[in-house]
């Protein structure tokens, strides 16, 4: 398995060094490529058999308001690990539009007693800042959201991924609000906060702000609701997603 997982992250960085530049089809033709190129990829007895548990914790943004449930992040990743990958991941997502920090660990209480998912995510923070709240109440929860999900996988740190909240001023409903830069300054608010307590805790923390922020500039990085991201944006999470979550699942 190791050997697997070594040569799938070969695949990935030749495949998606330049992915902005490229298209899905493009680089999922690389993929396929290398692997039926590659006898120990593409042989079938050395497929892996096993398969991996996901949990995706989150709000609108990991739920996939405005999309199709087969076009969210989550969906999205465990399809293209499937198709491109050959590895079998089942996910279960606990997310809801409009959910806070608060919310989100009410919502988490269903699996309380489960520890043994092999990968679990979270992006959350985005209802706290357009509601206002206290910022204090988004540090103490943002924490206690990052132990949970670190109880979830198994005690291991490596196998958690802290996603940051994307952007929504670079979107036609942002643009209508009294100050979109207001809003990008809060969102770099919450988003360094995370980012510093990942880093200070060993946590894996991914960048998708600045995809949602070429919303105004790329369109359809937009959903129709003229608010939330795109089934184009939520692939473009995934391209940045994909070594990572290859890197957290090798922890045998």
């Amino acid at each position: 398995m190791v050997n697997y997982f070594n040569s799938l992250k070969l695949i990935l960085v030749f495949s998606l060094v330049g992915c902005e530049q490229t298209t899905f089809e493009d680089q999922n033709k690389v993929i396929e490529e290398i692997m039926n190129d590659s006898e120990s990829i593409a042989d079938s007895d050395q497929s892996p058999t096993i398969t991996y548990s996901y949990l995706a914790l989150g709000d609108s943004y990991t739920i996939g308001t405005s999309v199709s449930l087969e076009d969210n992040y989550p969906n999205q990743l465990v399809s293209r690990f499937k198709d491109s990958l050959n590895i079998a991941i089942e996910n279960q997502i606990i997310a809801q539009n409009g959910w806070t920090t608060g919310d989100l660990l009410f919502g988490i209480n269903e699996v309380s007693d489960q520890n043994t998912f092999d990968l679990v995510t979270l992006l959350i923070g985005v209802n706290n800042q357009y509601r206002g709240l206290n910022f204090s109440r988004y540090e103490e929860e943002f924490q206690m959201l990052v132990t949970k999900c670190v109880a979830f996988a198994q005690g291991e740190k490596a196998r958690v991924i802290v996603i940051s909240i994307p952007d929504y001023a670079y979107t036609p409903f942002g643009q209508s609000s009294s100050n979109p830069e207001e809003i990008s300054l809060e969102i770099d608010q919450y988003n360094g906060f995370a980012q510093q307590y990942c880093t200070d805790n060993q946590i894996k923390f991914v960048n998708v702000t600045d995809i949602t922020r070429r919303g105004l500039n790329e369109p359809d990085l937009v959903a129709t609701d003229n608010l939330h991201p795109s089934r184009r944006a939520y692939e473009k999470f995934v391209n940045i997603l994909v070594p990572e979550v290859l890197a957290s699942l090798d922890q045998d």
